[in-house]
């Protein structure tokens, strides 16, 4: 579920939407959740924003939804190739 929220919210964003990629990864504790997101180069400053603040609210929107649902820590790691 919050893969799929985070994925929406970054192809809301960019122009290349076939280039996100968007991955789950287990995490060495059990209250955490690792999403990883993938977007062309191109595409890296409209999901990063001015000083972080689009990636800030993915995050912080993504992690409320979290803790309505299971409580576990989310983090976001976003990347160009």
């Amino acid at each position: 579920m919050l893969v799929e929220m985070t994925e929406y919210l970054v192809k809301s964003l960019v122009t290349d939407k076939d280039a996100v990629t968007v991955k789950e990864f287990p995490s060495e504790d059990d209250k955490e959740m690792i999403i990883e997101v993938l977007v062309s180069n191109d595409d890296m400053g409209k999901v990063i924003g001015k000083n972080g603040k689009i990636a800030n609210a993915i995050r912080v929107l993504v992690q409320a939804n979290s803790y309505l649902q299971d409580n576990k820590r989310v983090k976001i790691n976003i990347e160009s190739f």
